[in-house]
C-alpha cells in the first residue's frame, strides 16, 4: 500500500458574478504521516498521503538517519483512522546512532525545520557536492517547462508543490508532489535513491521558493543543481555556495537567474553564462 488518494472532490458554495450556486472542487489531501523507526516515532509530518515509501526513504536520507537505503532493512505502511504510519527497521549501526539522537518533529506543511531541539540543527553543515555537469540553458528551461504537465495532482487541484529531477540525457526522470514543498523534495530523493550517485548529474526542479532546507536536502542527495520558479533566501544562497551547488531561481518562460556556482550552466554548450563563480 502506497498511501491514500492524493485528492478528492469536495462540495462548496461558489459566489460568481453576484450569484451563489452549488459547486465542487478537487482538493489535495493533508494527513498526519508518522515516521517510525524500530518502533519509536521520530517525526509526524502533515503531508499528501501518496508515495509514502519514497517519502520515508527520502526523509531518512535527508535527515541523515541513514546514508544509504540499504541500511533500511524493512518498510511497511499502515493506515489509521487519524493518519498514516510508515514503519522502518534499520540496520544495527543506524539504530544505535538514532538512539543517541533526538529530533521529535511535528511539522506543518509549510515548515521544514519545526520542532528541532537545537538551533544548531538548522545550520548543520552540508556535505559538499563535487559531482560536475554542464547543463545547457535551453535544456534546463525545457526541463522546467516539462514539469507542469507532469503534476497530475496539481492539475486536478491547483494546490500542490512538485519536485522533479531532470537529466540532460534522460530528460525528466521523476516528479513527486505534495502539499508541502519539503515533502515533495523528500519524496523525490526517495524515488531517486536507487539511481547510482554518478547518474545524479542533473538538476532538482522546484515549483517553490528555495529556502535553506531545500538546499540541505539536495546536498544530501548529491545532486549538483537546483532550479526553482521562485526566489531563494539569502541563507539558501550562502549554503549553496558552501555546498558547491549551482542555484538557479526565478526560472520563468523568459529565462532565469543564477545565484551560486554558475559554471555548470552553459549557453549552447560553448561558454558559461557568467565568468565568475
Amino acid at each position: 500500500m502506497s498511501g491514500r488518494a492524493a485528492h478528492r472532490p469536495v462540495k462548496a458554495d461558489a459566489w460568481r458574478h453576484g450569484t451563489m450556486s452549488a459547486a465542487q472542487r478537487n482538493l489535495p489531501e493533508e494527513t498526519p504521516v508518522a515516521i517510525v523507526y524500530d518502533g519509536a516515532t521520530y517525526a509526524v509530518m502533515m503531508a499528501t498521503p501518496c508515495d509514502l515509501a519514497d517519502f520515508a526513504r527520502g526523509f531518512s536520507l535527508t535527515e541523515g538517519v541513514v546514508t544509504d537505503t540499504s541500511e533500511i532493512l524493512d518498510l511497511e505502511i499502515a493506515e489509521h483512522e487519524l493518519g498514516m504510519q510508515v514503519r522502518l527497521w534499520l540496520s544495527e549501526g543506524c539504530s544505535e546512532a538514532l538512539g543517541r539522537r533526538s529530533r521529535r518533529l511535528a511539522g506543518p506543511v509549510g515548515c521544514g525545520l519545526c520542532g528541532i531541539e537545537s538551533l544548531a540543527e538548522a545550520s548543520r553543515p552540508v556535505r559538499p557536492v563535487s559531482l560536475d555537469v554542464r547543463l545547457e540553458a535551453d535544456g534546463l528551461m525545457a526541463g522546467m517547462a516539462a514539469l507542469a504537465p507532469n503534476q497530475p495532482t496539481n492539475i486536478a487541484t491547483r494546490a500542490t508543490h512538485a519536485a522533479g529531477f531532470w537529466h540532460p540525457r534522460d530528460g525528466l526522470v521523476a516528479v513527486r508532489e505534495d502539499v508541502g514543498r519539503h515533502n515533495a523534495l523528500d519524496k523525490l530523493v526517495g524515488a531517486l535513491a536507487e539511481r547510482p550517485p554518478a547518474e545524479r548529474d542533473g538538476a532538482v526542479l522546484l515549483t517553490s521558493r528555495v529556502s535553506v532546507e531545500m538546499v540541505q536536502k539536495t546536498a544530501a542527495a548529491g545532486i549538483p543543481v537546483i532550479a526553482a520558479v521562485s526566489a531563494p533566501t539569502t541563507l539558501a544562497v550562502r549554503v549553496a555556495e558552501a555546498a558547491g551547488i549551482t542555484l538557479v531561481a526565478v526560472a520563468r518562460a523568459d529565462g532565469f537567474e543564477v545565484f551560486a556556482h554558475p559554471r555548470r550552466i552553459v549557453d549552447e554548450g560553448t561558454s558559461t553564462l557568467r565568468a565568475s563563480g
